[in-house]
């Protein structure tokens, strides 16, 4: 009964909003959405406060035998995280899309808008799902959906190419999941995430713990499987990408979760940890190196995701290091700083996309090249992006800060009782680097965007974005500043969402952890309260002062241009001289020769390309070329070759049928 409910949501959902006017859908849209977010949050809030687990819905009989569905603390947690999301994608879609409904059809909005409200649904559909048939059908409807989101402007070579990327990388994904679950179902006789612990203690674990970890590796975006991410996130509307890399790739990371949660107590847990931690390193290092590198801002952002996925992986990886070894403490740690950090990655990456769409809309570029001093023409999204990049660079009062302490909380512990040491330390240093170089993209972000001199006209005539996307914003905003605040909780909500995982109650751990969070919490209020204070005698000193403004110091040359200044490429060139191996670079234009001692006027641009990226796209393009080689030799041009293959089909689909194949 749940798919045929399923199909006449969908069949609802398209009605209403293809049969909205132009303008209203993005609200018929929000509606529907909001309607789902709201039942799911007050369902998820109790059962985090509760506890327990709720029953949802129950199928006696599926492809994998009975499938249902449910919500526990970890589903709550997602569902929130989800519905949050959702929520502000879409009213942020209302500003963002309203000067591209004059070129584009009523269909083509209406489709958009579907999917959007669609892709929400799935998520939650996914996340509450206990495995099986229902868990693949969700997970499928959110790659389709998320798909045709991708192609809002698929009039552009470079997005029908990142939508098509995007595609076949995700069903390579969906096989090896269900490659995963037919063999659960084999050995089993379910196909649910509860029936992984009974068979990783009847069979070799470690194989279909792999299988899992690369089929859900490749929506969460892990190296080497998260070519897809830099290209799709930059070609799909701004709102979307908030979706995508802010919600949608979270949806892996639960899958590793529950799978990793499944192995228990047993020997090959440690091995699981040890390969979360390495897949976490490589993963978070190679992410902020390439988006240090980048000089395009939604680029930028999507690295940035991979980064932050790393660090997830990091953490789950010294967890379960930490429960093999019999230390809660490092366990605890673990666990809930990847959980908090989930959901901080979700607030503060969904605001950065928000900014990006608000700066691509307003100077119709995402060039750091092209961009500068936009702080004087929109001060709120400055304000706002800088709250977002305060928060990503993990720097206190805001949410960054927590998630990551915690972590660097689990390796000092790992390193201080003497378990696990080396691998606390080699995440350690790890998580110190991926910090460094994240402050280092993300000054160079800032700074190249919002600071200086505008460089083009375009960006210096820009203005402040609408309400209703400053009210999207808002949002994450909020959450940013809730967990940053409010520590304790933050974390308490989290460490009840981690018992799947742990042995230790929430209320125990709550108590491990409560003096720490405590005084973060005390920190955090003390320096707003110091820069209140300073803010307060600023204003007091400057009151009765005449305050003039000149031009920036220039130190003695006073021919100062806009070419003078910072650019993206710049910025990052010491670190490009280090990690020249990680990128295929390319050129346009010429640059100023040595001899040149009186350059004429030169235009060059640098891109940096992902290598790992070009590996995968040189070989999947002479794949199709021994493919379409073979298939070529199939078309003959007659007639009765063709009727002779129809009946060789046919016979084939007959015969495997006596054999109960299919």
């Amino acid at each position: 009964m749940l798919f045929i409910y399923t199909l006449l949501f969908l069949v609802v959902v398209v009605a209403a909003i293809f049969s909205t006017p132009l303008r209203a859908k993005a609200w018929t849209a929000l509606a529907l959405t909001a309607a789902g977010a709201l039942w799911a949050s007050v369902r998820a809030i109790g059962v985090l406060a509760d506890g327990g687990t709720e029953s949802l819905w129950m199928i006696p009989g599926t492809l994998f035998g009975g499938d249902s569905g449910s919500m526990d603390p970890l589903s709550a947690l997602f569902v929130l995280l989800i519905s949050i999301g959702s929520v502000a994608s879409v009213l942020y879609s209302r500003g963002y899309l309203a000067h591209t409904l004059r070129e584009k059809s009523p269909a083509h909005v209406s489709l958009h808008y579907t999917s959007l409200t669609v892709m929400a649904y799935a998520m939650l559909g996914v996340v509450c799902s206990d495995g099986g048939y229902s868990f693949l059908f969700f997970w499928e409807l959110m790659t389709v959906a998320s798909f045709l989101l991708i192609l809002y402007d698929a009039q552009r070579r470079e997005v029908s190419r990142a939508a098509l990327a995007y595609l076949i990388m995700m069903h390579v994904g969906f096989v090896l999941l269900v490659v995963g679950f037919v063999r659960l179902d084999a050995v089993c006789g379910r196909a649910t995430f509860d029936a992984l612990g009974q068979y990783f203690h009847t069979k070799p674990a470690l194989p279909l713990f792999l299988v899992f970890l690369a089929g859900f590796g490749m929506k969460a975006g892990l190296f080497p499987l998260h070519v897809w991410l830099p290209e799709a996130h930059p070609a799909a509307p701004s709102h979307v990408s908030a979706l995508m890399s802010g919600v949608m790739i979270k949806t892996g990371i639960y899958g590793i979760l529950r799978t990793t949660a499944a192995l228990g107590d047993l020997p090959v847990l440690h091995t699981a940890g040890v390969i979360l931690l390495v897949v976490g390193i490589v993963t978070g290092l190679w992410g902020v190196i390439l988006a240090a590198m980048q000089n395009d801002v939604k680029r930028l952002l999507a690295y940035s995701s991979i980064e932050n996925i790393g660090i997830i992986l990091l953490a789950a990886g010294i967890a379960a290091l930490g429960k093999a070894s019999g230390n809660q403490m490092v366990a605890l740690c673990g666990i809930a700083g990847a959980l908090l950090h989930a959901l901080n990655h979700s607030f503060f990456k969904s605001l950065l996309f928000f900014g990006a769409g608000n700066i691509l809309s307003q100077t119709h570029t995402t060039s750091l090249d092209a961009l500068g001093g936009l702080t004087k023409h929109m001060p709120l999204t400055s304000l706002l992006f800088l709250a977002a990049t305060a928060a990503i660079c993990a720097l206190p009062p805001l949410n960054g800060f927590v998630s990551e302490l915690l972590v660097y909380l689990g390796l000092l512990d790992g390193i201080a009782s003497g378990s696990n040491v080396l691998a606390s330390a080699a995440g350690l240093a790890a998580l110190a680097l991926i910090g460094g170089v994240a402050v280092l993209a993300f000054t160079k972000l800032y700074g190249t965007v919002f600071l200086g001199s505008p460089r083009s006209h375009e960006v210096a005539e820009a203005s402040e974005v609408d309400n209703l996307r400053l009210a999207a914003m808002a949002l994450p905003l909020a959450g940013i500043l809730l967990v940053g605040l409010f520590p304790r909780a933050a974390v308490g909500c989290v460490t009840r969402a981690a018992e799947f995982f742990l042995r230790t109650p929430s209320d125990a751990a709550d108590w491990l952890l409560s003096p720490t969070l405590t005084a973060v919490g005390r920190i955090a209020w003390g320096l707003i309260l110091v820069v209140a204070i300073l803010a307060w005698l600023r204003r007091r000193t400057l009151r009765g002062r005449q305050v003039t403004e000149g031009p920036t110091w220039g130190c003695g040359f006073t021919a100062v241009n806009t070419r003078m200044q910072y650019t993206g490429e710049s910025f990052s060139e010491g670190l490009q001289s280090i990690a020249t191996s990680l990128t295929q670079n390319s050129g346009e234009g010429s640059p100023v020769g040595k001899g040149e001692i009186f350059p004429d006027a030169h235009r060059f641009d640098v891109g940096h390309r992902d290598r790992i990226g070009r590996l995968f796209s040189a070989w999947w393009v002479e794949l199709l070329r021994l493919i379409n080689q073979r298939v070529m030799r199939l078309r003959t041009g007659k007639i009765n070759h063709y009727v002779l293959f129809a009946l060789a089909f046919l016979a084939l689909v007959f015969l495997l049928s006596i054999l109960h194949i299919i």
